[in-house]
């Protein structure tokens, strides 16, 4: 594995300028996100400015991608506003240093490669459920709308902006229309210029010239911006508030996770790199780690200020530093303006990072192909929306784990199987078998497919069923079976009882090596006898014809104790030296 600075290997003064200015741009993007996503989760706008500077040095230092960059995310927004509705700033605080405790603990444990395995539907389900609620959320603002409280879910949020909309005030919506079409046209006319930019300095500037005191503005909201950082301090944790923060702590750092290897995922894309998913949580951890400590809130990777970062030339991980420079050049220089933005014309900031979020194409496209994955979307989506986050995920995850186990349990089969005498090699065939042609003596199943759980019942009776009492041998040709679990093999040792019972014995040909080993671990191994598995099926019907009262007789409708009847329908008598495939 490559250290971290290995990175920066082949750095030159050419790179240290690409760095440069693509850590400008960025810079200038994310300060205007830091500050409405914060002022979104329910926090003050400064908060989400610091979390922008710790998180663009520590992902950038100790982070898994070269062109990462991080910081607050719309997708934390309801997250966190809902911690902070009911538990308090201070715990949100504790819940992120907890968070990033558990995600450096996933990277040392190499858990990265797990989150990759979160199913499609359910992502697009929470990332457009999440969208929705950013949007919504900003109804009120961009509408101007006076004495609202704030409320965590949905339903209640829309019934509380209906029941103000008399209190809608045109100032406030013309500044937000404004800064709208700043937003959208910008970056078509000037695409050098950050359109979020464009649409705060312009609108803030036609708001404090024509019509001062009119909207409500950051300032007048939550209070003079701070220049500089605050003083470093430890969140106030205790045993009780480590218990009751656990679960948020582990949406925050489960989201985190999913979010930045997205991000780093996307980097990989544009820039034909390959990131260490492990290491790239590691940094996500200890920049949440470090976050709380100056009072900011969670962070993640970003996937449009990533984006942003490649598109304007990156070169290594110092752009990503850069841009944390930058944010906190312009917190020291220019805070005391910022308090002047009205909160109005940050809404349409927030609502297009919501429409550019939503996944809307892959939401479509996996909702028409009408599959149990549509339900699966669905069902997240809508409970993302008006219930909560972490349900939603829960039930996302839950309903895909029985969807897995639904089709794999399908997929196994249990088919009889005699040789095929047409075929010079004798090959087992399934279309040999049938009411007038088999063998009461000697039973031949080929089992295909994962032997778990969820389908070792229809694997036992689907061979119990097909098995008579007179029959003395079982041949299982387990060739097929890449996987057996402990369920399975308890079915196996009841099918092997039986056949034992009655005097018979079961033989087992082309088993792999995981269920093998599984069998050797549990016993049944020896249960079944270690001379009665073999490599090819072939052998084993040698084998098993040494045990037959007939040995020529395998195909018979009659009991092979008895030569064939059916001389108007003569049945080839199986040669002992017969292949028979390759199990």
């Amino acid at each position: 594995m490559k250290t971290a600075w290995g990175r920066f290997s082949g750095y030159s003064f050419q790179s240290l300028r690409e760095d440069l200015l693509a850590g400008l741009i960025v810079g200038i993007v994310a300060i205007p996100l830091s500050m409405a996503f914060a002022i979104a989760s329910g926090v003050k706008p400064e908060y989400g400015i610091y979390s922008s500077i710790i998180a663009g040095i520590f992902i950038s230092l100790f982070g898994g991608s070269r062109f990462q960059i991080g910081g607050p995310t719309g997708a934390f927004i309801p997250i966190l506003l809902g911690i902070v509705m009911v538990y308090g700033y201070e715990n949100l605080l504790i819940a992120g240093f907890m968070a990033g405790i558990i995600l450096v603990l996933m990277g040392v444990f190499r858990l990265g490669s797990l989150i990759k395995f979160i199913p499609r539907p359910v992502t697009v389900g929470f990332t457009s459920g999440i969208a929705v609620i950013i949007a919504s959320g900003q109804i009120g603002n961009f509408l101007g709308l006076s004495g609202m409280e704030r409320h965590e879910d949905f339903i209640s949020s829309m019934a509380e902006a209906i029941s103000h909309l008399n209190t809608l005030n045109v100032y406030s919506v013309g500044t937000a229309l404004l800064s709208l079409v700043l937003i959208l046209a910008t970056p078509r006319l000037l695409p050098r210029i950050p359109g979020p930019l464009a649409g705060l300095i312009v609108a803030s500037v036609v708001a404090n010239l024509f019509y001062p005191g009119q909207v409500a503005t950051i300032g007048s909201t939550f209070g003079e911006i701070a220049s500089g950082l605050p003083a470093f301090r430890w969140p106030s944790i205790s045993w009780e508030s480590m218990v009751n923060m656990l679960q948020p702590a582990l949406v925050i750092a489960l989201l985190g996770g999913i979010e930045s290897l997205l991000s780093a995922v996307v980097a990989d894309r544009m820039t034909g790199s390959k990131h260490d998913s492990n290491r790239e949580l590691i940094g996500q951890g200890i920049a949440n780690i470090a976050a709380p400590l100056v009072g900011g809130i969670p962070v993640t990777g970003a996937i449009a200020r990533t984006a942003t970062n490649i598109r304007n030339g990156a070169a290594s991980p110092v752009a990503g530093i850069v841009h944390a420079l930058v944010v906190l050049a312009v917190l020291l220089l220019f805070a005391p303006y910022a308090s002047r933005i009205p909160i109005a014309s940050m809404a349409p900031v927030l609502m297009v990072v919501a429409w550019n979020m939503s996944e809307r194409k892959e939401f479509l496209s996996l909702l028409r192909t009408r599959t149990s994955d549509s339900v699966i979307l669905l069902a997240t989506f809508l409970l993302t929306v008006f219930v909560n986050l972490t349900v939603a995920v829960e039930a996302g995850l839950a309903l895909a784990i029985l969807q897995f186990i639904w089709k794999m349990s399908n997929s196994v089969k249990v088919t009889k199987v005699l040789p095929d005498h047409e075929d010079r090699s004798n090959k087992v065939r399934a279309h040999v078998v049938s009411e007038l042609h088999d063998c009461p003596q000697f039973r031949i199943c080929t089992v295909e497919g994962p032997l778990f759980f969820g389908a070792a019942k229809i694997f036992g009776s689907l061979v119990l069923d097909t098995l008579p009492h007179t029959q003395r041998i079982l041949l299982l040709r387990m060739g097929k079976v890449p996987y057996l679990d402990t369920t399975a093999d308890q079915n196996l040792a009841d099918i092997v009882e039986q056949v034992h019972r009655s005097g018979g014995i079961v033989l087992v040909s082309g088993i792999q090596a995981q269920p093998r080993e599984m069998l050797q671990k549990t016993g049944l191994y020896r249960m079944i006898g270690e001379q009665h598995f073999f490599e090819h099926t072939g052998k084993a019907i040698d084998f098993a014809l040494t045990k037959l009262e007939n040995k020529k007789c395998i195909g018979c409708k009659h009991f092979a104790f008895q030569e064939c009847t059916l001389l108007s329908n003569p049945i080839k008598p199986l040669l002992t030296n017969s292949k028979g495939g390759d199990g």
